[in-house]
């Protein structure tokens, strides 16, 4: 199955008409317009232009059969393949130094060989990753902007090809969706861009009944990570680093002062976006401590 960029929404809701439906496990194919829905392509394109209730699609969204609320999707990244040209911004007031910058500035970057050239001196290694992707909340809608306990927009660079993601499924089917691919983009995303491309992404769906986590789980070969966005850094940084320690308490044969001294010593707060609705950290551990890797 492929999953084309005409098939779109703009928000993560339970009320959304799916595209299609699956039995997982299922293997798919996903098409994604950049987060400008492809309007900042050319030159002459402009931010003045730009119509913003059409940013951030999420290609989608997808019925999972039989799932249900209290469910986990497991979804796992097989390949990204972008496009031969993105797109980066630094606008003004926007971003955490948007305060210094006058007007708004576009650059399309060309990918070459593998890498992004930002000018003719600066060629920087493509390490694709997708910034919007998810399932519907339980309650109202949420705009594909915004990250939350759905997934949403996390821009988390380690949503990469091989990372496997454990949504928490909260309605009927998931109605799971993505987009925001980005071709490259530095942890925290402090312009509000990365480098913003379309691409075709070759996802596993999988489904876990029960064991939905709080917040997404994100897995690969080396670690497993959760991923908390709230309104400050500082209250996402705390519900992350709360969530692995009893996350590892199931997993690990030793007291919790003994998790919490060892999380100290290896773990990892890596601050994925600081310029969206909500904030967003995630706290990484390595599997090779843990009794029993797995989810």
């Amino acid at each position: 199955m492929k999953l084309t960029t005409d098939k779109a929404v703009f928000s993560f809701y339970k009320g959304h008409e799916a595209v299609a439906s699956i039995d997982a496990p299922a293997t798919i194919d996903v098409a994604t317009k950049d987060c400008f829905s492809n309007q900042l392509r050319e030159p002459e394109d402009t931010i003045e232009g730009l119509n913003w209730d059409a940013t951030n699609p999420a290609t989608g969204p997808v019925f999972v059969n039989g799932a249900e609320p209290g469910d986990t999707l497991k979804v796992t990244i097989n390949k990204i393949d972008v496009d031969e040209k993105g797109t980066v911004c630094a606008l003004e007031n926007e971003g955490t130094l948007g305060h210094i910058v006058s007007g708004n500035h576009v650059k399309i970057v060309h990918i070459e060989d593998g890498h992004a050239v930002f000018t003719p001196e600066i060629r920087i290694p493509v390490k694709p990753m997708i910034g919007v992707i998810g399932v519907a909340p339980a309650d109202e809608a949420v705009g594909c902007g915004t990250p939350g306990h759905h997934g949403g927009n996390m821009d988390n660079t380690m949503v990469a090809e091989g990372a496997t993601l454990y949504f928490p499924v909260a309605t009927e089917g998931a109605l799971f969706g993505l987009g925001d691919v980005h071709a490259v983009m530095g942890d925290g995303e402090i312009g509000v861009t990365g480098l913003e491309i379309p691409a075709e992404i070759n996802l596993t769906i999988e489904l876990i009944k029960g064991k939905a986590p709080e917040y997404p789980v994100l897995e690969n070969e080396e670690c497993f990570s959760i991923i908390v966005s709230k309104e400050t850094v500082d209250e996402a940084t705390v519900r992350a680093t709360e969530l692995m320690h009893d996350f590892l308490v199931e997993r690990m044969d030793l007291a919790s002062p003994d998790i919490i001294m060892l999380m100290s010593l290896v773990g990892d707060v890596e601050i994925c976006q600081i310029v969206d609705p909500l904030k967003t950290v995630r706290f990484v551990f390595p599997k090779k401590y843990m009794t029993r890797a797995e989810f």
